[in-house]
């Protein structure tokens, strides 16, 4: 399985005062912080919900 493409993603905007439902996917795609960044499988659910928050986020190919 390491032949699987992955995304680092950092969350490079607050999340306060955001709709609940782009609190939820910055949640899904493991976030917790600002300024944190984590490694994702390249899904398409985790595309989906990194292109609904794109404005906050950071994305790299890996």
């Amino acid at each position: 399985m390491s032949n699987e493409k992955k995304l680092k993603v950092t969350l490079r905007r607050s999340t306060n005062g955001r709709l609940a439902s782009h609190k939820a996917c910055v949640a899904g795609l493991g976030l917790r912080r600002m300024h944190q960044t984590v490694t994702v499988i390249d899904t398409p659910e985790n595309r989906g919900m990194i292109n609904k928050v794109s404005y906050m986020l950071q994305v790299e190919e890996v």
